[in-house]
């Protein structure tokens, strides 16, 4: 099996996170569990542009995660910056996919590679529900063009 090529230029969204003195282990490298922090922290910036703020809105109605993954490709230490691309890899009628990049800021080291599989959610009656058609073409904006 071979493994794909992740470039930078397979990402439509960028959040730039610094690695903080606390996120590392015993084993002085950024611990597992934090790389899921970089990518909340991108893809909820991410849908807040897109105007998905979850309970914030008026309706009742956003955004829950309901599966995530991460492949961890090389240690990380402090101090350093991680540049976290996403991309909304496809889109439903209840949910949509996406996926992630993680590099060394400023180069094309991948640190991580990642996905998500987030549903459009009903708080109150606590199901999916279908995405709403402003918020499913703001999501097409960031699917990649190639």
């Amino acid at each position: 099996m071979t493994e794909q090529i992740i470039r930078r230029t397979q990402f439509t969204f960028w959040k730039s996170i610094e690695v903080r003195w606390g996120d590392m282990d015993s084993m002085g490298h950024v611990n597992n569990t934090v790389y899921f922090t970089y990518l909340e922290s991108a893809r909820v910036e991410l849908l807040h542009k897109l105007g998905a703020r979850g309970k914030q809105r008026n309706d009742g109605q956003g955004p829950a995660l309901v599966s995530t993954s991460c492949d961890f490709k090389q240690q990380v230490a402090y101090p350093a910056t991680i540049d976290v691309g996403v991309r909304v890899e496809a889109i439903g009628q209840r949910s949509f996919r996406m996926s992630y990049g993680l590099f060394l800021r400023g180069t094309d080291e991948v640190v991580a590679t990642a996905s998500s599989v987030n549903a459009w959610i009903d708080y109150a009656a606590g199901r999916a529900v279908e995405i709403p058609d402003e918020l499913r073409a703001a999501l097409a904006e960031y699917q990649p063009s190639e």
